[in-house]
C-alpha cells in the first residue's frame, strides 16, 4: 500500500490523465456481457485516490483528470453508435467516429465536474481525506450521473448502479434506484482508497465496508412485492430484420408475412412483436392485415400487443404500440414519450445532422409520461418502447399514479425494442441489464420482445429465466407470475437517496467546521 501512494504521488497531470483514460475504459468490463463489477470499485478507488493525493492540483487539472476517465469510459461503451451512423445512416464512417468523439466528450464533462466539485468543496470546508472520499465523492458523482440522465432529456447510459445486479449491493437498488446503488458504489471505492490512503482511517473504512456489503446481502433477502392473480402464458417475437432492409419497399410484404405466422402459429394469454415490427403506418397497412390479427386474438383468447408507427394526421406520427383482442372491443394504445434525440425527435440547429444520417421516420409526437396499463387475465400490462426502458424514475412514477386508481399498479412490465441499428456489439447485453434493473427496483417481472435481441423474460428479482438467441428468428414462450405492491424507489422515487445525499453533505459541512474550529483554537 505504501508502494502504491508512492506511486500516485509522483504522478504528473500527463500520466495520471493517460492513467485514467485506461480505467476508464477498463470500467466498460464491469458490465454487460462482461460483468467484472469489481473492475468498477477498482477504477474509482484509484481514480479518487489520484484526486485526493494532489491537492494542489487546481480546478481545471482535476476536471482533465475526470474528463479523461469519462471520455475512456463512453468511447468504448457506446461505440456501438458507429454503427447506427455509419453503417445504417449513411453518415462516413470517419465523420461518424467524430460525432462518436464528441458525444463521449460531452459525457465525460459530467465526471469532471463530479472531480472538480469534490476538490473544491474539499479546499472551501477543510475536509479531511475521509470527509472528502466517503461523502464529497459519493454524491457529488451520483448527482452528476443524474445530471447526466436528465439535461438535454438525459443520456444515462453506462450509469455505475447497472454494473451491480450481480453484486452484493443489488440489494439497494428496491430503496434507491439504479442511482443510489451506484452512490453505494462509489462509498464502497471511497472505503477501498481510504484503507490505502491512512492506516488511522483503517477501522472506520472496514467497518463501512462490511455494513455496505453486508446490508446489501441483507436487503436481497427482502421479497417487497408478493404475487398477483395466475400465471399468464406469453410469445415474445424476434424477427431479426436487418435495419438495412427494414424500410425497403420490396421486403415489406415478406415482413408482414413473417410477424403474422410468428403471432397465429400458437395462442397465449399475451403475444408480443418488437417495436416499429410493422414497417409500415398504420393507416397504409392491408385493410385485412389488422382485422385477420384480430380475429385470431379473439378466437384463441390471446391478447396481442403489436409495435406499429401511428398516424395521427396533419404529419403527427408516434411510435407505438396497439392492444388487439379485448373482449370488450377496447382499443388500447401506448405511444412512446421519452424519444431519442437525432432518432425520433430532431434538437433545435441540428436538422444538418439528422440529414446526414438519412434515418427514416425521424421525429414523433410526445403524448406524455402517464399512460394506462393493458388488461391481461388477472394482469395488468405496462409497455415502455425501447429507449424509455433508461428512465427508471418515469416508469415508477407510472406505478405509483396507477396505484392511486381502482385498477392498481401494472403488475407485468413490456419493453419492446429495435437494437438493430447498433449491430452485434454490446448494446444487446447493455440493454438487457437496464431492464434487469428495472426489475429490481420495481418488484416486477418484465418481458422483452425486440427485433435482433434481447429478446427475454426477467422475473421480480431481476433474473433472466429464458431468452432468445440475439440475432436469430424465432418465438421465445414461457409462463410469468405478475407481482403487486410498491418498493420504496416506486413510492419515493430519487427522492430517498437524494434526501440521504443531502443530509450527508450537512453532516460532512458540519463535522469539517467543527475540526476546523478545533485546530484554530
Amino acid at each position: 500500500m505504501q508502494v502504491l501512494r508512492s506511486v500516485l504521488l509522483q504522478l504528473t497531470l500527463p500520466r495520471a490523465c493517460l492513467v485514467a483514460l485506461l480505467f476508464g475504459a477498463l470500467n466498460v468490463l464491469s458490465f454487460a456481457p462482461f460483468y467484472l463489477w469489481p473492475l468498477q470499485l477498482v477504477s474509482a478507488s484509484l481514480m479518487m485516490l489520484i484526486s485526493v493525493s494532489h491537492p494542489e492540483w487546481n480546478k481545471k487539472q482535476q476536471a482533465l483528470l475526470g474528463l479523461s476517465f469519462g471520455f475512456g469510459n463512453f468511447v468504448l461503451g457506446v461505440c456501438w453508435l458507429v454503427i447506427a451512423m455509419s453503417r445504417y445512416g449513411g453518415m462516413p464512417f470517419a465523420l461518424s467516429v467524430i460525432a462518436l468523439s464528441l458525444l463521449a466528450a460531452f459525457m465525460a464533462i459530467f465526471p469532471a465536474m463530479c472531480f472538480v466539485i469534490a476538490h473544491s468543496l474539499r479546499l472551501r470546508w477543510k475536509a479531511s481525506d475521509a470527509i472528502t472520499l466517503l461523502v464529497l465523492f459519493p454524491v457529488s458523482w451520483t448527482g452528476f450521473e443524474f445530471l447526466r440522465g436528465h439535461l438535454f432529456t438525459g443520456f444515462p447510459w453506462l450509469s455505475l448502479g447497472y454494473a451491480h445486479l450481480v453484486s452484493p449491493l443489488a440489494g439497494f437498488a428496491p430503496i434507491l434506484g439504479v442511482y443510489g446503488v451506484g452512490g453505494v458504489s462509489i462509498l464502497v471505492a471511497a472505503c477501498f482508497a481510504l484503507l490505502i490512503l491512512h492506516r488511522s482511517a483503517r477501522l472506520l473504512a472496514s467497518a463501512g465496508l462490511l455494513l455496505t456489503l453486508i446490508g446489501g446481502l441483507g436487503l436481497q433477502q427482502i421479497q417487497w412485492t408478493e404475487a398477483n392473480g395466475k400465471p399468464i402464458s406469453v410469445r415474445l417475437t424476434q424477427g431479426n430484420i436487418d435495419q438495412g432492409i427494414k424500410f425497403t419497399s420490396s421486403f415489406l410484404e415478406e415482413t408482414l408475412a413473417m410477424y403474422a405466422d410468428l403471432i397465429t402459429s400458437q395462442a397465449a394469454d399475451l403475444i408480443v412483436t418488437p417495436e416499429t415490427a410493422l414497417p409500415l403506418l398504420v393507416t397504409e397497412l392491408p385493410s385485412t392485415y389488422l382485422p385477420r390479427l384480430q380475429d385470431f386474438a379473439m378466437q384463441t383468447n390471446s391478447r396481442l400487443v403489436i409495435g406499429v408507427v401511428s398516424d395521427d394526421g396533419r404529419q403527427q406520427y408516434s411510435n407505438s404500440v396497439i392492444g388487439l383482442g379485448d373482449k370488450q372491443g377496447a382499443a388500447y394504445r401506448y405511444d412512446k414519450h421519452h424519444l431519442v434525440p437525432f432518432g425520433e425527435y430532431v434538437p433545435f440547429g441540428f436538422r444538418w445532422f439528422v440529414n446526414l444520417m438519412q434515418i427514416p421516420l425521424g421525429e414523433y409526437s410526445n403524448p406524455g409520461v402517464l399512460q394506462p396499463a393493458m388488461a391481461v387475465k388477472d394482469q395488468w400490462v405496462m409497455p415502455n418502447i425501447c429507449y424509455e426502458d433508461l428512465f427508471g424514475e418515469e416508469i415508477a412514477q407510472q406505478l405509483r399514479a396507477q396505484a392511486a386508481t381502482q385498477q392498481g399498479a401494472a403488475t407485468i412490465l413490456l419493453n419492446v425494442s429495435n437494437l438493430a441499428w447498433f449491430g452485434d456489439l454490446t448494446a444487446i447485453p447493455q440493454h438487457l441489464q437496464i431492464s434487469q434493473m428495472r426489475s429490481l427496483e420495481t418488484g416486477r417481472p418484465m418481458l422483452r420482445s425486440t427485433n435482433t435481441g434481447a429478446t427475454a423474460i426477467i422475473d421480480a428479482r431481476g433474473q433472466v429465466v429464458a431468452q432468445l438467441q440475439p440475432l436469430s428468428r424465432g418465438t421465445l414462450a414461457g409462463k410469468v407470475q405478475g407481482m403487486r405492491g410498491l418498493t420504496p424507489y416506486i413510492r419515493f422515487g430519487n427522492w430517498l437517496w437524494a434526501a440521504l445525499a443531502a443530509l450527508a453533505m450537512l453532516g460532512a459541512y458540519l463535522f469539517s467546521q467543527r475540526q476546523v474550529k478545533k485546530t484554530s483554537v
